[in-house]
C-alpha cells in the first residue's frame, strides 16, 4: 500500500510541478552549453508570404473588432493575407466582413464543425505560412511578424503563439484560475520550445508551413493540436513564440470554463489514441519524453491517481498511525475545503482569491474525469460549442 501511495503520489507531483522543475534545470544545463537561443531577423526581406486564417461563427459581436485589429497587424506589404470563413454563421457576422474588400470572404449557409471550415479555407491558401486565430481573440501589432521570423529554421514546423487571458481585480474563480493557469502553462512552452519542441499550440494563435499541413478526420476534437502534433510526427519542430500573443476575455464563470474544458479532456484523450506513434522513444526521443510528461499523463491517469492518494492516504493515516501520513491526510482534506469553500463562495458571487487555486485545481481534474468519460460515452461531438466569454 506503502509503495503505490508513494509512487502515485509522485506521478502527481510530477505532473503538476515536477516536470516544470526538471524543465528548468535542463535548460540551464543545454545553454551552459550551447548559450541561449539565437533570436531570428525579422528583416522585410527575410519573412515569408503569409495567410492568416480566421474561422468564425455568429460573432456579430465581436468580428468588427477583430477585423480592426487585423487591419492593424505589421507585417510587409503585400506579404500578408487575410481570410475568413463563417460557414454556418446566421447572424450578421458573413455580412460585416463583405463590407471589408482587403479581407477575402468564404461563406457558406451549411455548418459542419471549425475543422470543415478550416480544411476549406486552406484550399484558397497559396501562401508559404499559414497563421490560424479565433474571432473573438485579439493580436499584438507585432505577432505575425514574431511568429513567421523562426521559419528562417528549417527544422520549424509549427511556431506556436502565447494565449493570454484579460483579467481585472474582481476576478471570479474562473478568470483568475484560468489566467493563473496560462502564466504557469507559458512558462512551461517556453522550456519545452527551448529544450526541443513545444507539445501541441493553442487554436487562438498558431502557425503552420503550408506544405506540411495535413487534414485531420472531420470527427477531430482538438483540431489545433492535432494539425500541429502531426506536423511533429513528421520530424519537425514546433516552436513557442510568447512576444506574439492572443488576448481574449475568460469564460464567462466557472461553469462555462468547466463546459470546455470537458471538451478539451474529451478530445485530449481522442488525440492519444490518434498519436500512438509518438509513444515510441526511439524514434522520438526528446518529443516522446516532452509529450507523456507536459500531456499524457494530465489527459490520462494523474486524476485518478489524485482519488486513489487520497484513499491510500486515509488508509495509512488510519492504520499506521505515522504522523507524517495523518498530517498530509489533514493537508489534503483541508485543500479540498478549500477548494469546496470556493465553490460555495463562486456560487455567492463572493470572490475570495486564496480560494480561486484550489477550486480551478479541482475543476480542471474534475473536467478530465467528465472529458474521458464523454469520450468513451461517445457524447463528445467535434462540432464546437463555445464558452460564454465575459464581456471586454
Amino acid at each position: 500500500m506503502k509503495i503505490t501511495f508513494w509512487l502515485s503520489l509522485f506521478i502527481v507531483f510530477y505532473t503538476f510541478m515536477g516536470y516544470g522543475i526538471l524543465l528548468y534545470f535542463l535548460i540551464k544545463i543545454k545553454r551552459a552549453f550551447k548559450g541561449k537561443p539565437i533570436i531570428p531577423s525579422t528583416a522585410d526581406d527575410q519573412l515569408p508570404a503569409c495567410t492568416l486564417v480566421v474561422a468564425a461563427y455568429n460573432e456579430e459581436s465581436f468580428i468588427e473588432e477583430k477585423i480592426a485589429n487585423c487591419l492593424k497587424l505589421n507585417y510587409p506589404a503585400g506579404k500578408l493575407k487575410l481570410v475568413f470563413i463563417t460557414d454556418g454563421s446566421s447572424d450578421q457576422t458573413p455580412e460585416i466582413i463583405s463590407r471589408h474588400p482587403q479581407i477575402q470572404l468564404l461563406h457558406q449557409p451549411a455548418r459542419a464543425g471549425k475543422i470543415a471550415a478550416v480544411h476549406r479555407a486552406m484550399e484558397y491558401v497559396n501562401t508559404e505560412i499559414v497563421v490560424f486565430t479565433d474571432a473573438n481573440t485579439f493580436l499584438n501589432p507585432e505577432a505575425i511578424t514574431r511568429i513567421c521570423r523562426h521559419y528562417s529554421d528549417k527544422t520549424v514546423g509549427a511556431v506556436a503563439g502565447e494565449k493570454r487571458v484579460q483579467i481585472d481585480e474582481n476576478a471570479d474563480a474562473s478568470a483568475a484560475g484560468e489566467g493563473f493557469y496560462w502564466k504557469y502553462e507559458s512558462a512551461l512552452k517556453k522550456w519545452d520550445s527551448e529544450l526541443y519542441s513545444v507539445v501541441g499550440a493553442a487554436g487562438e494563435l498558431f502557425s503552420v508551413r503550408r506544405s506540411l499541413y495535413q487534414d485531420v478526420p472531420a470527427d477531430t476534437v482538438l483540431d489545433d493540436f492535432m494539425i500541429s502534433m502531426l506536423i511533429a510526427a513528421k520530424g519537425y519542430r514546433i516552436i513557442y513564440e510568447p512576444e506574439a500573443f492572443a488576448i481574449e476575455t475568460a469564460s464567462e464563470n466557472v461553469s462555462e470554463e468547466l463546459k470546455r474544458k470537458i471538451r478539451i479532456a474529451a478530445g485530449g484523450i481522442q488525440s492519444i489514441l490518434r498519436l500512438k506513434s509518438l509513444f515510441n522513444p526511439f524514434k522520438y526521443p526528446v518529443l516522446s519524453f516532452q509529450y507523456v510528461s507536459h500531456r499524457v499523463l494530465r489527459w490520462t491517469v494523474t486524476p485518478f491517481l489524485l482519488i486513489l492518494v487520497f484513499i491510500l492516504n486515509a488508509a495509512l493515516a488510519f492504520q499506521s498511525g505515522e504522523a507524517f501520513y495523518q498530517a498530509f491526510f489533514l493537508a489534503q482534506i483541508l485543500f479540498y475545503l478549500l477548494a469546496f469553500l470556493g465553490f460555495i463562495m463562486e456560487k455567492r458571487h463572493i470572490r475570495i482569491k486564496a480560494l480561486f487555486i484550489p477550486y480551478y485545481f479541482c475543476v480542471m481534474n474534475y473536467a478530465v474525469l467528465m472529458g474521458i468519460i464523454r469520450y468513451f460515452r461517445k457524447k463528445q461531438s467535434a462540432i464546437w460549442e463555445k464558452a460564454q466569454r465575459k464581456s471586454g
